[in-house]
């Protein structure tokens, strides 16, 4: 298309100078017409608003003063009020505040004889109300204009009924409430700048927002001829059609006004696309031509076509106001997606590793352990896992053969019912099955389609049908490899979802691999823990001796986390007297129960000398010591890090019982009347630290009552703190009569942690009393010839027992006895003799010279007492006292039939 020539701006002028040459464009009279009618359309306003605004404010004036009168005269408490002696002391506030807060300029209330009980002046009070009041009595709701005490009125005057919830009846009070015509007039004549100032600032913009426009249009088409219009819309659709963005517009009937070339690939629309109504588009998916004519907003939505996944957005479009169409833009986004997803693909597979690093070896328990890969698994890899360990690797050993004796450890499912192998079950897999091959191999193998797969059907065929028939359609078999050693295999079973290929055999090796690792650590802790448990065992007391001081019961528990060095034990001693002992080594593991071993045999031997419980723990203290200081290089493996222990002998014939302790938890005594105690004793330094003398500490156990020894595993706990724990003790201790095997239960079933951190050593001890017709004691003359008469008392106390076959032996210990108490020893010197399991003869003198045993020579004339006391006695020995020595003899009772 050509232009006018005479049309071209001639060169050398400007676009200026020819506009003036020209006539008025349209542009402007369209302006000056624009003008014009604003203006008159202005002045006709503020002309309307004059007018109405006079109509206005005296309608709301009269308006407000009849709502603001009803919603007072509808008050709560009004009538109350009204009734009370000075109703003006209780209504003016109430209606000045009400007046401030409804913007009224009065608020009176009066009696039906127009008399006012408030007003803004308070000198009106009391006085006649100014206005008519007869309608109002008579029902009615009256406004009128009057000039009052605060000059020309508009008020409203609204009646108060008797009844509150009902108008009409009798009428007791009158509400008037209004504004002055000054404050109405003041109103509008306030509101007028501001309507005319509006109009006119309304008038300006229209006016300059018009020239701008009209201006910017005269200068935006100056000199823009068709050649350069058509070339501008050539610009515009290369752009539209050459976007990899498919853009499509439709009208509000749901016709396609406009379809780029990329829109018509994407959807697959024809060529003459554009016009047609959009259910008239052949190759437009469905789904697609609802959305275009549904007409909603969508943002990013994503849509199938075909074999491509498209991002849609659609807006509607607003020519002139009003919905007349949708702007609608297509996105391909199918590579991305592939990329999402594999990105998806891996983000899953990492997650579920590091689930597996954090839920895989949570405990040293292989068991546990291997139930913990098996959940992991499920159901974000697999639908069924199973996990099979060799039966060694249970047990702690590492495996000495493989593909034989795998245990199924650990099963997880989605479901319940499938008919794998249960748990528990001893498997040994044919070398046709994917696990022996994998097991031999030490790789993992995928069975894509378990019905194509003969040798896994050799192993059962019926079950494999059955796991054919439940669903199971593929299987991965890796094995579980720790240091280069098969522990066991773990199958991942899939029956929803889609078979397994040979990208996941990777992600189950390295989550297999993982959790070999968690596996043999449990392993060797298992290995080591039962090592532990096996010396810790062997080196505790499996029976107890047989006495007749006390019934015994005990309970020992190893702590989960490592065997500890808790000990107890119950040495009997001579004179119807018991040891009873409970200690603690600090740490866990080998070395703890190796120590423990080592005390407790010391303890042992120390109780063999019937040293005291205070002498005893000191000579314990000074082992410990030098212990520790015979390490080499002062490591710690070879020493004790710390002991405690508690060491009490009982007396049966005195009832009498003396503790000492190192350090250790204070024994509790439980009387016959069931009142529970803790005896005040002295705490003693823990063993191994040096320069602390011990004290002991007798209590008087009356027969009956229960001596509870115990250490801190049971009463500590991560929950609780000892205060706590020493008040469940008391608790479950407060029934005397039951027996000590009762109430160790009862102890357990209170204060047992279900996993206890440390060892548990509990020793509830009834004492007994010895009879006193099984005592006989006689104070011995200190000169030689009362050894005879002894020897006769003795011989008649023992046939009163049934005992004469004894009397020969007796006489000789006796004879002894007594001889070498008056010649070494000194007064006083007594004699007793305790018929209990043993017939036990006692020689007491106030000496502390030591006897000893010695071969005589033939030569010598004496020497020989007390090897024949060695020869009759089942054992003998000495233990000293504050007053002096005993020496004692224990004689075997004969048997039943022999007697």
């Amino acid at each position: 298309m050509v232009r006018d020539p005479s049309l071209q701006p001639v060169p050398g002028t400007s676009v200026r100078s020819l506009s003036k040459k020209r006539p008025r464009s349209v542009a402007r009279q369209v302006f000056v017409l624009q003008v014009a009618i604003v203006v008159l359309l202005a002045a006709g306003a503020v002309l309307a608003l004059v007018l109405q605004s006079r109509h206005d404010v005296d309608r709301e004036a009269r308006t407000r003063s009849v709502a603001v009168a009803q919603t007072f005269a509808h008050s709560l408490g009004l009538r109350q009020a009204l009734l009370a002696p000075d109703p003006s002391a209780i209504l003016q506030p109430l209606t000045e505040v009400t007046r401030k807060d409804a913007g009224v300029d009065f608020i009176v209330v009066m009696n039906d004889q127009g008399v006012r009980y408030t007003h803004p002046l308070p000198d009106r009070i009391g006085k006649q109300f100014v206005g008519t009041i007869a309608p109002s009595l008579a029902g009615q709701v009256y406004t009128e204009s009057v000039k009052g005490p605060l000059g020309q009125e508009i008020q409203a005057v609204v009646p108060v009924f008797a009844d509150p919830y009902k108008d009409g009846g009798k009428v007791v009070a009158l509400v008037s409430a209004g504004l002055t015509v000054k404050n109405v007039t003041g109103v509008f004549q306030r509101q007028l700048p501001l309507i005319l100032g509006t109009s006119a600032a309304g008038l300006a913009l229209a006016t300059a927002g018009a020239a701008l426009i009209s201006r910017r249009l005269r200068r935006q088409t100056r000199g823009l001829g068709p050649l350069e219009m058509t070339r501008m819309y050539e610009h515009h659709d290369a752009v539209l059609h050459s976007v990899r963005e498919g853009v499509l517009i439709t009208d509000g009937g749901g016709r396609l006004l406009l379809a780029n070339d990329e829109a018509k690939r994407l959807l697959r629309l024809p060529p003459d696309a554009e016009g047609q109504h959009i259910r008239e588009l052949s190759g437009l998916d469905p789904q697609m031509a609802d959305l275009l004519l549904s007409g909603r907003e969508t943002t990013d939505e994503v849509h199938e076509a075909g074999d491509r996944l498209l991002v849609v957005n659609q807006r509607a479009t607003r020519p002139r106001g009003r919905p007349e169409g949708t702007a609608v833009t297509i996105r391909d986004t199918t590579e991305m997606q592939v990329l999402s997803t594999r990105a998806e693909a891996a983000r899953k597979r990492l997650r579920l590793l590091y689930d597996a690093g954090v839920g895989v070896g949570t405990t040293l328990d292989v068991e546990r352990t291997a139930q913990e890969l098996a959940d992991v698994a499920v159901p974000r890899f697999a639908d069924f896992v199973t996990v099979d360990l060799a039966e060694p690797v249970l047990l702690g050993d590492e495996p000495t053969a493989v593909a034989a004796d795998l245990r199924r450890t650990g099963v997880s499912g989605i479901r319940d019912d499938v008919p794998l192998y249960p748990k528990g079950r001893l498997i040994d897999f044919l070398p046709s099955t994917p696990q022996a091959r994998g097991l031999n191999s030490g790789r993992a193998e995928v069975v894509t389609d378990l019905t194509d797969a003969p040798g896994w059907h050799a192993q059962d065929p019926p079950r494999a049908q059955a796991i054919i028939a439940y669903g199971v359609h593929s299987l991965i078999t890796a094995p579980l490899k720790a240091r280069g050693v098969v522990l066991g295999v773990v199958n991942f079973w899939r029956a929803e979802k889609e078979p397994f290929d040979e990208e996941d055999v990777s992600l189950a090796e390295e989550l297999v691999a993982r959790a070999g690792v968690s596996i043999d650590n449990a392993r060797r802790y298992t290995r080591e823990h039962a090592l532990a448990v096996t010396l810790q065992r062997s080196l505790l007391p499996r029976d107890l001796p047989e006495q007749s001081a006390v019934e015994v019961a005990h309970y020992y528990l190893p702590a989960q986390s490592g065997v500890g060095g808790d000990w107890f034990d119950v040495i009997p001693l001579p004179g119807s007297r018991v040891a009873l002992v409970v200690g603690d080594v600090v740490g866990h593991g080998l070395h703890a129960a190796a120590a423990m071993g080592r005390l407790r045999t010391a303890v042992l031997n120390f109780s063999s000398l019937d040293l005291p419980p205070d002498e005893l723990l000191a000579r314990l203290d000074d082992l410990v010591q030098y212990i520790d200081q015979s390490v080499d290089g002062g490591g710690v493996e070879g020493g004790l890090i710390g002991a405690t222990c508690l060491y009490a002998v009982y007396d049966a014939v005195t009832q009498r019982c003396t503790v000492a302790r190192a350090g250790h938890m204070p024994p509790v005594v439980v009387r016959p009347d069931g009142t529970v105690e803790i005896p005040e004793l002295p705490a003693g330094a823990p063993l191994g630290l040096g320069g602390f003398p011990f004290e002991s500490a007798e209590l008087d156990l009356s027969e009956g009552s229960q001596l509870v020894l115990y250490t801190d595993g049971l009463i500590e706990e991560r929950t609780r703190d000892i205060d706590e724990g020493l008040a469940l003790l008391r608790s479950a201790l407060a029934h005397a009569d039951r027996k000590p095997e009762e109430t160790c239960r009862a102890v357990l079933a209170e204060l047992l942690p279900v996993r206890p951190r440390d060892d548990v050593a509990l020793l509830v001890a009834r004492t007994s009393a010895l009879p006193a017709d099984r005592i006989a004691e006689w104070e011995v003359p200190f000169e030689p010839s009362a050894v005879g008469a002894m020897r006769a008392l003795a011989v008649e106390k023992l046939a009163e027992w049934g005992l004469s076959e004894l009397a020969f032996g007796t006489e000789l210990v006796l004879s002894e006895l007594i001889t070498n108490a008056i010649r070494h020893g000194a007064e006083p010197v007594r004699v007793r003799l305790l018929h209990d399991r043993m017939l036990t003869c006692e020689v007491f003198d106030g000496s502390s010279s030591s006897p000893r045993l010695h071969y005589a020579k033939t030569t010598d004339e004496g020497g020989r007492g007390l090897f024949l006391v060695a020869q009759i006695s089942r054992r003998w020995g000495a233990r000293y006292t504050p007053e002096g020595k005993v020496i004692w003899s224990e004689q075997p009772l004969p048997e039943p039939e022999d007697t």
